[in-house]
């Protein structure tokens, strides 16, 4: 009511941010991420847009945390959808690229932190998938992902081992010895 009454006021743009965060904690998450879109359209110069972008990440987040909990509870890894992941991720990025001084950053980095280490598990798993399926142009390119994107992540050596193994199945034997010689150096 306050927004449509003074759409343009102080007030407003505050109940703005505060409906945000009020749709997260009633676990309204594309509600929630409705609203930080909306107000990060509306109010772009905002001295608080910062958190409108936190808030998004941190959305996300939870939508993430509710995949990872599906999966560790039995659930098929690749039958999970990893979209939370990278939208948590892009949000915290953007945040942190466009406000180097928010003070959201810390958390944010933590929590990149965290969301590469599950996407490249994510991505080990399925290559595991295609392994055992002997689909192993599909399992390279998995783990070639892993090793690529993901470098510094712990999952760049359960990559390794994967490719070690593929090479091996699929007789390139030069192949196979120059993966084990990346991973012997770098673990």
């Amino acid at each position: 009511a306050l927004a449509a009454r003074f759409p343009y006021g102080n007030y407003a743009e505050q109940a703005q941010l505060e409906l945000i965060y009020a749709h997260y904690k009633a676990n309204n998450l594309e509600a929630a991420i409705s609203a930080a879109d909306q107000f990060v359209t509306t109010n772009p110069t905002h001295v608080n847009i910062d958190y409108a972008y936190y808030l998004k990440g941190l959305v996300s987040f939870e939508e993430e945390r509710s995949f990872t909990e599906r999966l560790t509870k039995g659930g098929d890894a690749q039958q999970q959808d990893v979209k939370p992941l990278r939208d948590s991720y892009a949000a915290f990025k953007e945040m942190i690229d466009r406000y180097p001084n928010s003070r959201y950053v810390s958390d944010a980095t933590q929590r990149m932190a965290y969301l590469l280490n599950e996407l490249a598990s994510y991505e080990v798993s399925i290559a595991e998938y295609y392994f055992s399926r002997e689909a192993y142009v599909a399992a390279l390119n998995r783990c070639r992902t892993v090793v690529k994107d993901y470098q510094q992540t712990a999952a760049v050596e359960d990559a390794l081992g994967i490719m070690i193994a593929t090479y091996t199945r699929m007789g390139m034997s030069d192949l196979a010895t120059d993966s084990r010689q990346v991973l012997t150096q770098n673990f």
